[in-house]
């Protein structure tokens, strides 16, 4: 038995697989924490890479006055969010939505209310329309879960980063010492490689979001269309779904420039997508997730539609950076630093 358990010790691929497998049992059994720990672990990371920018440039300044500093912009950006921009919100989010009822109201869908009519029948509408008030009545409960969630992981990520060195001093132990060093070992092995993609891609998915979010800002302020802060919120929304957001973000912004101005609007809108898609294509995404395995379109769109069976709202958001950790863990398409792409320039450079 002794003899067994040494060889496991000692068989490292087949020790990794099984803790890799404890962990995905643990966080299925925290399921219902999915949402505070992927948020702990969005502030946290954005947090640290702050502090690391900070002291780049000021080296003398102590790492929790940048950290209490942050966390007060966040309240002071959180407060005049909550008295001012969400009543602005609010209110061009009812007047969109009677945009789009009017929208409804002016043309004529006599024709299309009469095909559903004639295949839907009133038990099922009535069905239907349960379902809806469920799922409305889901969406503001959910939205009291969202925000006691990112309460409780603004004040997880607080305490981690405040104090930074000794937190990590203190985890090290479980590294170093113990019987059970051989399991933290390879805890932080794949602790490391979730932050080299996981959190690399979610980070330059945000910085895209940012971009196409300014971009399409800028093309509706041009166009003249009203309610762009409601539009922008639902836009910076989407944009985080990689490749299908922007293109999604049509629909809303359709419907809205068709009440402004007719089809022609519809049209500027499309072009105007298809530009800012394509500047998210040829310069954001070589830019900005140069320190992640590029997947192609098809496999993109799978790990899409798998991560929002399983995990909801938030697999549109993780699917790819998870798949990217499990293609780097296998081994299949390492994940390249943004130092080794630097090397590797530094090499083309001097051949």
């Amino acid at each position: 038995m002794q003899k067994a358990w040494q060889n496991f010790k000692a068989n490292v691929p087949l020790r990794r697989t099984v803790v890799l497998a404890i962990i995905i049992c643990v966080l299925y059994l925290a399921r219902s924490l999915m949402n505070t720990i992927l948020l702990t672990f969005i502030f946290t990371y954005l947090i640290v890479h702050l502090i690391n920018l900070v002291k780049k440039h000021l080296p003398k300044l102590p790492s929790q006055v940048v950290v209490v500093v942050t966390y007060l912009l966040v309240i002071a950006l959180i407060y005049l969010g909550v008295t001012i921009y969400i009543p602005i919100i609010s209110h061009q989010t009812v007047k969109m939505v009677h945009s789009v009822v009017k929208f409804y109201q002016n043309n004529d869908w006599d024709w299309i209310m009469k095909s559903v009519h004639h295949y839907v029948s009133n038990a099922e509408l009535a069905a239907q329309a349960k379902k809806g008030m469920g799922i409305v009545f889901h969406a503001v409960t959910g939205f009291g879960t969202l925000t006691v969630s990112i309460v409780m992981s603004l004040l997880l990520s607080f305490f981690y980063t405040i104090d930074l060195k000794d937190l990590h001093k203190f985890s090290q132990a479980f590294v170093n010492t113990g019987i059970l060093k051989w399991f933290f070992e390879d805890i932080f092995y794949f602790g490391k490689k979730f932050v080299n993609t996981f959190g690399v891609v979610l980070e330059a998915q945000f910085l895209i979001a940012i971009c196409n979010t300014v971009l399409t800002l800028i093309g509706l302020i041009v166009l003249r269309i009203p309610q762009i802060f409601a539009l922008g919120i639902i836009v910076f929304v989407l944009s985080l779904i990689p490749v299908a957001g922007v293109i999604i973000s049509l629909i809303p912004l359709g419907i809205v420039s068709y009440t402004v101005g007719g089809i022609q609007y519809v049209i500027y809108i499309f072009i105007m997508i298809m530009v800012i898609h394509a500047v998210e294509s040829y310069v954001l995404n070589p830019k900005l997730m140069a320190s992640k395995t590029e997947l192609p379109i098809f496999y993109t769109f799978v790990c899409l539609l798998v991560g929002e069976h399983f995990f909801g709202i938030w697999g549109l958001i993780v699917a790819v950076p998870i798949f990217t950790f499990l293609l780097d863990i296998l081994g299949i398409k390492p994940v390249k630093t943004k130092h080794q792409l630097h090397l590797k320039k530094t090499e083309k450079i001097f051949k």
